[in-house]
C-alpha cells in the first residue's frame, strides 16, 4: 500500500504519496468527505453509497443533487484521488475504496475537521 513520505526522500517509488498531494486531495469538501468516508470501511462501497453520503453531508438529499455528486465524483474527483494513489476505484462495477492505510490520511483528516473518523 502506498504511504507518505517526506518532501527530502528520493522519488524512487511511485506508490509513494507526497504531503503536497495530500493537500491537493484535501484541498475540496468533497474529495475531503470521500476520503474521510472511505476511512470508516474495512472493504470496497458503491459509488452510489458514497454519492448518498455526501449528498446527506451537503444537507441536500434530493435525487437531482444526488446525481450531481454521482457525475462530479466519477469524473472529476474519484479519477484524481486515484491517480494520486489515495482510492482503488473501478468504474465497471462502480466500487471505491481507500487505496492506503488509514494512518496515512488521519492526520490531514484530524486538520480538515474529521477527527474521530
Amino acid at each position: 500500500m502506498p504511504h507518505a513520505h517526506g518532501p527530502n526522500q528520493p522519488d524512487e517509488n511511485r506508490s509513494e504519496i507526497t504531503p503536497t498531494e495530500l493537500f491537493v486531495a484535501f484541498s475540496h469538501a468533497r474529495r475531503q468527505k470521500t476520503i474521510a468516508y472511505l476511512a470508516q470501511k474495512a472493504a470496497a462501497i458503491s459509488l452510489g453509497d458514497l454519492a448518498e453520503y455526501i449528498a446527506i453531508k451537503e444537507e441536500n438529499p434530493s435525487y437531482e443533487w444526488y446525481e450531481r455528486i454521482l457525475t462530479d465524483l466519477a469524473h472529476h474527483h474519484l479519477p484524481l484521488l486515484q491517480e494520486m494513489n489515495l482510492v482503488d476505484y473501478d468504474r465497471e462495477s462502480e466500487s471505491v475504496q481507500l487505496a492506503v492505510e488509514r494512518s496515512v490520511v488521519t492526520p490531514y483528516l484530524d486538520l480538515a475537521g474529521y477527527a474521530g473518523v
